[in-house]
């Protein structure tokens, strides 16, 4: 019944969602297909590294990612960028599974001769079309991207739709090509969020003003600082909402995998470093963007969708190299080569400036467009000078020299070791022979990779990795003549632009971002694993994880989390009414009753109402479905049997188990068409003890109840000579703790719930809002009971009517050690 108001009130919500109108409104095709089928949300939280997102965890920023964790099993993992630990070289990795495809995110493209950056739209394609021919020739695979959507990345990832990128300024072609009363549609519908997002970008506004006179007080550029305010804005709040809308449309539209990049913290880290007040501040805006996201994909009626969090890098604090050394790099350049003997040479530079107020094209616009154009011209003379000068390409702390021809290696190592030992550059490395790199410090020279610890310090979280990755880097095909490096162990980061906040070097607050997954997310083992090392992910191993999400690689293999109960001492025990598998939303799901069960991580499973062969349940062997994904063996007993159709209740385990009895329990002979009812017991061995558990599921009515439990307490069940201590009885006796049945069970057995210390029992039933505890598990006398759980995260409200009940028990051995 509860399960039934639920089912029509999502139909009621879906028929007057905006999403839903909208998409019919701008005629967008409609995924169709099973209600069960997977989906993905990818939310990048672009350079939040794990330490700064540590802090704003612990200050209250980010309330929505904590309830997460809390309630709803996610894990948190550290995310190695891989090097450059930039957005274009991560999202390669993880749209086509190719590692580095650039060197920086400002380069000299060795096929056009040109300084390129990678917002600029022509860059970015001529990237990706690299991209995909490398993974069809290495066999990686489609695009991750594939049938979905893409908000505010470097590249389509292979989208079918994609918005705000840098190949696709502005919103996708169907908003572009809508006609006026679609758009006000549009607006209509969204009037709410378009007053909020209005009321949004006024205090921010607000706020970048009185950042702007903060910063001319610190000295600041003025002019510079003006921009900054309209961008930061542009950035932190309107495109941000643009992807929130545009994320929750293809959600209603049950697109596969929905990928969306939310740049506010990045832009603003970039301005007044990772730690400000101002950059943390965009954290809670993103933290409710992401809440709203999540709440409309749990509530899909398309798919089941799944939602990962992560960053693709972090931001380090840094000092510009102008304001360390009193002039910028090209005359530190210049300078070295002088002393070369190269005179009248003249460095070109199209940098420098930084990437800000850059990404503000994204939301593109002839006019938008027009803001750059000046700017452009001058990328374009400097470009013509750099093919008869040296040129520098340094938007960040890794700056790359490009020679004006073939330098002898004496002479290049000459101007690496002026740069480090004359102007204060950290490090310069060139690459000397396949798999070698020279490295040059103002405290001596060594070699690369394996002097890594020398460059990156021993406690660098991931030496071995970006020890080869700094390699790969100096040998990549768009790399310079010599690399430069603003930070190496001991020293001070520094930036070769303008700002406060810098990556895509090697620091390991530069390569350590965050991935936030639920805790069944199909990795490759629990831990993650990147580079033989354990702890840390890479961006090829998430996107090994989200084609396993989505069925498109090997299988969904769900990592379960396994206790080792021997070394515990501990047996956890788990009751659990899955209503046939069918959920609140009306969707038939074995797997989702699985993923909630594998969360909680029991040892033994007691489940009630599971089908066998029933056509109304497509006819499937529920019990053994969610055995084979559970990995755990099962007893299952019939309480109704109607030739092929079955239904009743199901003990699992993956603990050694023997059937000691199965059978029916009376009915009443007045209510002849009364469900049938049972009884399953098994023993189950743990520690060298046996313990014997059966599971039951009462009748409604409570006569019929006090029949079944007095049955249950005869000498053929609880009362048989074979069922000796430790006993656990548990099941859904669809009686709260006054009845009588609770009242004579509590004459024989303690109720876990209430003899459990420092807990208050709670209620399973309904899910959505249990106000009733008619799920129980009961224990021999003097039985510790070391924890109760009801899990009650989204899932498990969803899965079924019912929210399990976890009970962890001590089992003592017999010889009581």
């Amino acid at each position: 019944m509860v399960g039934n108001i639920e089912i029509m009130l999502r139909r009621w919500r879906r028929a007057i969602s905006r999403s839903a109108l909208l998409s019919r409104l701008l005629r967008l095709p409609v995924s169709e297909g099973p209600a069960t089928r997977p989906g993905l949300v990818m939310i990048q939280v672009d350079g939040l590294s794990r330490t700064q997102f540590e802090r704003a965890l612990d200050s209250g920023e980010l309330p929505f990612l904590r309830r997460l964790m809390q309630r709803e099993h996610y894990r948190l993992h550290s995310h190695y960028s891989g090097l450059p630990s930039t957005t274009p070289a991560v999202q390669g990795e993880l749209f086509y599974g190719v590692k580095a495809v650039v060197p920086a995110f400002s380069f000299r493209d060795h096929q056009t001769g040109h300084v390129v950056r990678m917002y600029d739209a022509e860059t970015a394609a001529r990237v990706e079309g690299r991209l995909a021919s490398a993974a069809e020739r290495a066999g990686l695979g489609e695009p991750l991207l594939k049938d979905g959507s893409a908000y505010a990345d470097n590249y389509h990832g292979g989208a079918d739709e994609t918005h705000f990128c840098a190949a696709s300024i502005g919103w996708g072609p169907a908003l572009r090509a809508a006609n006026p009363f679609v758009l006000l549609a549009f607006l209509i519908a969204n009037l709410y969020s378009f007053f909020r997002v209005g009321v949004l970008v006024l205090l921010e506004l607000g706020l970048a003003v009185a950042d702007f006179f903060r910063g001319l007080r610190g000295g600041q550029d003025f002019i510079k600082e003006l921009k900054f305010v309209p961008t930061r804005a542009g950035i932190s709040i309107l495109l941000r909402e643009f992807c929130v809308i545009g994320g929750k449309i293809d959600i209603s539209r049950g697109l596969p995998v929905i990928h969306m990049n939310f740049l506010g913290y990045d832009e603003q880290s970039h301005r007044r470093g990772p730690g400000s007040l101002f950059a943390h501040w965009t954290l809670k805006g993103i933290d409710d963007a992401v809440a709203r996201l999540w709440r409309a994909a749990s509530r899909s009626e398309l798919r089941h969708y799944e939602v990962w969090i992560y960053s693709d890098h972090g931001q380090v604090d840094t000092q510009p190299y102008a304001s360390l050394t009193g002039y910028p790099l090209e005359n530190a350049v210049e300078a070295a080569f002088q002393k070369l003997g190269r005179e009248g040479l003249k460095v070109a530079s199209v940098d420098g400036s930084g990437i800000q107020t850059q990404r503000i094209r994204l939301l593109g616009g002839h006019k938008t467009q027009k803001l750059f154009a000046r700017q452009q011209a001058a990328i374009d003379r400097a470009e013509e000078q750099a093919a008869e000068h040296p040129a520098v390409a340094a938007l960040g702390p890794v700056g790359h020299i490009y020679f004006p021809r073939q330098l002898s290696r004496a002479d290049r190592a000459f101007v690496a070791r002026e740069l480090v030992a004359q102007h204060q550059v950290p490090a310069a490395l060139a690459a000397r022979e396949p798999g070698v790199v020279r490295v040059f410090t103002a405290e001596g020279e060594y070699q690369l990779p394996q002097d890594r610890e020398k460059l990156l310090g021993a406690s660098h979280p991931f030496l071995d990795a970006a020890g080869e990755d700094l390699v790969a880097l100096c040998e990549h095909a768009d790399a310079g003549d010599l690399v430069l490096l603003g930070w190496r162990a001991g020293v001070r980061p520094i930036t070769f632009a303008e700002e406060n906040g810098a990556h895509a070097g090697a620091h390991p607050d530069e390569t350590r971002g965050f991935a936030l997954l639920p805790g069944d997310a199909p990795l490759a083992d629990e831990a993650g694993r990147a580079a033989g090392q354990p702890g840390f992910l890479r961006p090829g191993d998430l996107r090994t994880a989200a084609l396993r999400e989505l069925g498109r690689a090997d299988q969904r293999v769900r990592s379960i989390p396994r206790r080792a109960p021997a070394a515990a001492g501990t047996l956890r025990v788990m009751t659990y009414n899955v209503h046939s598998c069918v959920g609140m939303d009306g969707k038939l799901d074995p797997e989702r009753i699985a993923r909630v069960i594998a969360r909680a991580r029991p040892d033994v499973v007691a489940l009630q109402e599971l089908d066998v062969g029933r056509q109304r349940t497509g006819s499937m062997d529920q019990a053994q479905l969610i055995a084979h994904h559970l990995e755990m063996e099962f007893h299952f007993h019939p309480a109704m049997h109607l030739e092929e159709e079955r239904y009743g209740d199901a003990v699992l385990t993956h603990l050694p188990m023997r059937l000691v009895k199965a059978g029916a329990l009376p009915g009443l002979d007045d209510k002849p068409r009364l469900e049938p009812r049972g009884a399953l017991w098994v023993a189950v061995e743990a520690h060298g003890q046996e313990v014997q558990v059966i599971n039951t599921h009462l009748g409604l009515l409570r006569r019929e109840r006090l029949a079944q439990v007095e049955t249950l307490l005869g000498d053929q069940w609880l009362g048989d000579a074979r069922c000796r201590p430790p006993v656990v009885f548990c099941g859904d006796l669809n009686a709260v703790p006054t009845s009588r049945v609770c009242r004579r069970l509590g004459e024989h057995f303690e109720d876990a719930q209430v003899v459990a210390r420092a807990h208050r029992p709670r209620s399973t039933y309904a899910s959505r809002a249990p106000g009733l505890r008619i799920d129980h598990v009961y224990v021999t006398p003097g039985t510790e009971v070391r924890a109760v759980e009801v899990p009650d995260s989204e899932l498990a409200r969803v899965a079924s009517d019912h929210l399990p009940l976890v009970v962890e028990l001590v089992v003592t051995p017999p010889d009581g050690r």
